[in-house]
């Protein structure tokens, strides 16, 4: 009686298992598989500044990467220069990202949401409006920022400064 009943058990998984089909793996959401056969991460639009443009492929030195423009780094000082209205998040280890990646951003765990913020370094004394990007990891992780952004703080592009950061809240 118990061998019958095993029996019928066994049966009932793998008749489950065939009527399912096999498990397809598809690829997560923010990647795209490329005719090589490469995964590449997919940018997130919403999160990114599209108005401003990539660097060329050929870029080599810190000027070709930055694809900024005056007026828009003038506007990123002058944003961040517009006091009030903001929640101190706290400090954190930049350290430099992606130089392909346009616009002026932190990818940060102090943040759950995309939102604006500003980042301060209190070396130069200097403050920069940004995006901030959530990444995850624990609050006391490090943060990415973006080239044109470090520039403008100016923060060392090879070593880790730590960095204030606020969200501007409204």
């Amino acid at each position: 009686m118990k061998q019958g009943f095993m029996s019928i058990v066994v049966v009932a998984a793998l008749t489950g298992c065939a009527l399912t089909g096999p498990l397809e793996q598809s690829p997560a959401p923010d990647v795209q598989i490329t005719g090589e056969g490469q995964i590449r991460p997919l940018a997130r639009p919403e999160t990114l500044n599209t108005s401003m443009s990539a660097p060329p492929v050929a870029a080599r030195t810190v000027e070709e990467f930055d694809t900024t423009t005056a007026q828009q780094r003038s506007e990123a000082v002058a944003e961040a220069a517009t006091e009030g209205g903001e929640v101190d998040l706290g400090r954190t280890i930049a350290s430099l990202g992606s130089p392909t990646e346009p616009g002026f951003w932190l990818k940060t765990p102090l943040v759950s949401a995309p939102s604006k913020g500003r980042v301060v370094y209190p070396v130069s004394g200097k403050s920069v409006a940004v995006d901030l990007i959530p990444i995850d990891g624990p609050k006391t992780a490090g943060s990415r920022m973006s080239l044109p952004a470090m520039r403008l703080i100016e923060a060392p592009l090879t070593e880790l400064p730590e960095v204030q950061v606020f969200r501007v809240s409204g």
